[in-house]
């Protein structure tokens, strides 16, 4: 993976829109991290394989190196990911964003593929 370039990930996104794609989206604050310390509150989400189209994707910030995505939905719903730091398309043509907190450990991902993602 290499660090966003913002030109880079904008045209990534638009050669998605307006097509039926597959998202998988993740975000931890890190797992079991109240295991290490007491007052730390666990939080996170995952959702994968979700077929959806957008009508607009974009990404901005860059402050501190972190970048967030907006995906506004045909159905007028949003998909919204912060924290993103990285990216890369694969081997399997999956375009793959993630962040990574100041540990090096995933914090955020944000996976757009025309196919469903392998299990």
């Amino acid at each position: 993976m290499e660090k966003i370039n913002q030109d880079k990930v904008q045209q990534l996104l638009d050669s998605y829109q307006n097509k039926k794609v597959f998202v998988h989206v993740e975000i931890t604050g890190g797992m079991y991290a109240s295991h290490f310390d007491e007052k730390v509150f666990n939080a996170g989400m995952f959702l994968r394989n979700v077929q959806v189209t957008y009508v607009q994707g974009g990404i901005r910030g860059g402050e501190n190196g972190e970048y967030r995505v907006g995906l506004k939905l045909d159905n007028e719903g949003w998909i919204y990911v912060l924290g993103l730091t990285h990216y890369e398309v694969n081997d399997n043509n999956e375009f793959i964003m993630h962040g990574f907190n100041y540990d090096g450990k995933l914090a955020s991902a944000l996976e757009i593929s025309t196919q469903e993602f392998l299990k």
